[in-house]
């Protein structure tokens, strides 16, 4: 079924349609369907019709053409639909938007990685310079220099003796909800690194004894969201997908990483088990244009 929607990506594609094909009732085709995608059917053929999008897009084709290509009936439905998938409208997002067709998904791949369900296209956002701070915790582990080389570190509980998000949010009090955390390559530790967990930092705000701030320069990042899973599977599926990042996503994309700055995990709500039933999280990967012969 993910092949054949690939293939007739600009039909009209409805539940009773793919359910047939797939010699099913549409309630059961669905409730599998999410199962072993994590996404409901429909809602994965809107966003993927939107990720085609997204290339003709960059190949400055107009709004109301590509939405009618892909089956919207007005710009202001095809509008609306982009908005809440990227975050943007189209007229803003253009300048973002990937210059390659959506990779073919590969599900026993993701499988094996145990993402837990199908990992989207990424947004592709320009971020300004932004301030965070919170506190650190050395770790000696070789060969870390990145978040994307030890991901899902806070797993490990590594702030044993208090809820370190509570402590953040209590004492910086930042105006928007959200925790980054970033490993760090330490200068001291010739065998190990520093691991940070952090909150948006207010200027004005006072900074306690032997915590970090830390700037974050001004780069273009890949932001993919990992699939919604059980608390139980969270760690594990976000492992899962800056594996299938590095394996697959990278290497096939016209992008490669941009070494002068940070890749980092951030955390808001939608990670809080007691709100919601499956919980996902977004991963930052800071990126450039491949140079060519690379």
């Amino acid at each position: 079924m993910i092949d054949y929607i690939e293939e007739h990506i600009q039909d009209e594609l409805t539940p009773d349609l793919l359910a047939d094909i797939a010699w099913y009732s549409p309630y059961h085709f669905n409730r599998i369907f999410e199962k072993q995608t994590g996404y409901t059917l429909m809602d994965y053929v809107v966003k993927r019709k939107l990720q085609y999008a997204l290339y003709d897009l960059a190949q400055g084709k107009k709004v109301i053409e590509i939405a009618l290509t892909y089956g919207f009936e007005t710009h202001a439905g095809f509008t609306k639909a982009f908005k809440k998938c990227f975050g943007s409208p189209p007229r803003l997002y253009r300048q973002h938007c990937p210059s390659s067709l959506p990779q073919k998904i590969d599900l026993s791949r993701l499988e094996q990685n145990q993402v837990g369900g199908i990992v989207m296209q990424p947004k592709l956002v320009r971020r300004s310079p932004f301030t965070i701070a919170g506190k650190t915790v050395e770790r000696s582990i070789r060969d870390i220099s990145y978040t994307r080389d030890s991901p899902a570190l806070w797993n490990q509980k590594l702030f044993p003796d208090e809820s370190i998000e509570r402590t953040l949010y209590e004492t910086l009090t930042p105006e928007t909800h959200g925790e980054y955390c970033l490993n760090l390559k330490s200068e001291e530790l010739e065998d190990g690194f520093t691991y940070l967990f952090a909150v948006n930092y207010d200027s004005g705000t006072s900074l306690p004894d032997r915590w970090t701030k830390l700037t974050i320069p001004s780069t273009t990042y890949a932001i993919f969201r990992t699939p919604l899973v059980t608390v139980e599977d969270f760690a594990v599926s976000i492992t899962g997908t800056w594996q299938y990042i590095l394996d697959d996503w990278l290497p096939q994309s016209s992008y490669e990483v941009d070494e002068t700055c940070y890749d980092f995990e951030y955390y808001d709500e939608h990670c809080h088990d007691w709100e919601y039933e499956k919980v996902y999280m977004e991963i930052y990967l800071p990126i450039k244009e491949r140079k060519q012969g690379s």
